[in-house]
């Protein structure tokens, strides 16, 4: 039995406690989590129809059909050509599934035409979203997943190796020039391309936590924040680090960049089977505030990184749930000086039966050797 198998037929045994009749996914990441098929969402159905017992039903173009039985498992694998209503298919899929009248969880990011699709085509059926079932699947995560993490966390440490011994010579570069080589150097590493947008935030822009990269260029003495990952097998790294390549920085930033480390390592420290997202959150907090720099960290911890980079479960004030063996998050705390610099932090863990286990360890330190 594959992975994505044995992932539908835990979906399934949701199902069974009572949830739903069925999920129905299109093009998304718990379309790849189920079946280990990957597309882009189109204007064409191509829909995942997974009950709560019995074989699912993938219904798709007739021009995916080989790539569908090729790239999934799914044996049972309907088509329709651009000639025909995909709607009709639809309506007969439900009817030999039993759900024309059931309670069906569609895929959280389905487009509205799909969904208006099935609510003309199943009256009688009732709606909610996938990830009343998903979520608790997805939010553990298995070997294998864990293992494409851990090597794609690999990946972005050589690249932050990389960057490191630049030094001087980043020095004149741009924030963008400096996305496209880290870009350039995730692939080159065996990477997937990237994750999500790099971020390079130099001097002033590094206070903003949601910049990217822009045409400012580098300094001597500038702080920037480096903030990218890449993908392996599907799976991403997410990792910060907060650099000066040559140069002095200003004048309390080592001060600053101490509090954020001590408050990551504190936060990591705190991370155990048991303990609530938010107590992991209040870690990393509690360093800040007492260093005066409280209201300077203005996000949450973390966040859970699965084949979405953002994902359950978020480590923030207020979520009191319990962290288990096998959930993947991040631990970013940050602290922001508007009009001066910024400073975050970032790894990814995973919770392991004692502790954690970093699943990124690129150096920390400001300062290169």
């Amino acid at each position: 039995m594959t992975p994505a198998e044995r992932r539908t037929r835990a979906c399934q045994e949701h199902l069974r406690e009572g949830p739903a009749d069925a999920v129905i996914c299109f093009p998304s990441t718990n379309l790849q989590y189920l079946t280990g098929f990957v597309e882009e969402p189109g204007e064409r159905h191509l829909l995942l129809f997974v009950p709560e017992s019995g074989d699912p039903v993938f219904l798709v173009p007739d021009l995916y059909e080989h790539q569908v039985r090729d790239d999934s498992w799914i044996g049972d694998v309907r088509t329709w050509t651009d000639g025909d209503d995909p709607r009709e298919s639809v309506g007969t899929i439900a009817a030999d599934l039993g759900l024309t009248g059931g309670h069906l969880l569609v895929d959280d990011t389905m487009w509205a035409r799909f969904t208006q699709d099935l609510r003309a085509v199943l009256p009688e059926a009732t709606f909610g979203l996938a990830s009343e079932v998903l979520a608790d699947l997805r939010v553990r995560k298995d070997d294998a997943e864990i293992d494409a993490l851990r090597r794609a966390g690999a990946v972005a440490d050589r690249v932050m190796a990389a960057l490191r011994d630049l030094g001087g010579e980043a020095v004149g570069l741009t924030e963008a020039d400096l996305a496209r080589e880290i870009e350039r150097r995730l692939t080159d590493a065996g990477g997937e391309g990237v994750s999500f947008e790099p971020v390079v935030g130099s001097g002033p822009n590094g206070a903003k936590p949601h910049h990217r990269h822009g045409d400012r260029i580098i300094d001597a003495g500038d702080p920037v924040v480096l903030d990218f990952g890449t993908r392996v097998d599907g799976y991403p790294s997410d990792q910060t680090r907060t650099v000066v390549f040559d140069g002095e920085p200003p004048e309390h930033f080592a001060e600053v960049h101490r509090v954020v480390r001590e408050a990551q390592q504190a936060a990591v420290d705190a991370v155990q089977p048991g303990v609530t997202a938010e107590s992991v959150d209040a870690a990393a907090r509690e360093v800040i505030e007492s260093a005066g720099y409280g209201e300077q960290f203005v996000h949450r911890t973390g966040h859970g990184v699965g084949l979405d980079v953002h994902e359950e479960p978020y480590i923030v004030a207020g979520n009191d749930r319990e962290l288990d063996a096998g959930m993947v998050f991040s631990v970013e705390p940050g602290v922001y000086l508007p009009d001066e610099f910024g400073v975050r932090i970032e790894d990814l863990v995973v919770v392991t039966d004692d502790g954690c286990e970093r699943l990124n360890d690129a150096e920390r330190d400001w300062q290169f050797d």
